[in-house]
């Protein structure tokens, strides 16, 4: 996922803000800490996306980077992949 900094912003804080205001509405503890779970999610993928994105403009030429880039891209994958699969079990609930 190679985003420029404006559409990761887009992207995450909108979600983030939704968990983060869903978070603070529920009153069970359960529900409070999924909430606050998936707001971090989204705060995290995007300080990571930022940091990706800034490494790759500033020392992207290094073929050593490149490859740390991709594998650093390759697990945020994961991490996205993971967390539908934890959005697609609460709708299972």
């Amino acid at each position: 996922m190679k985003l420029e900094p404006h559409e990761i912003i887009k992207t995450c804080t909108p979600h983030y803000q939704t968990w983060k205001d869903e978070a603070l509405k529920a009153k069970d503890p359960e529900k409070i800490k999924r909430y606050l779970e998936k707001a971090f999610f989204w705060s995290e993928l995007q300080s990571n996306l930022m940091v990706l994105w800034t490494i790759e403009q500033t020392m992207g030429n290094d073929e050593k980077i490149k490859e740390k880039i991709e594998d650093a891209q390759l697990n945020i994958n994961k991490k996205i992949i993971d967390y539908a699969s934890s959005v697609l079990k609460d709708f299972d609930k």
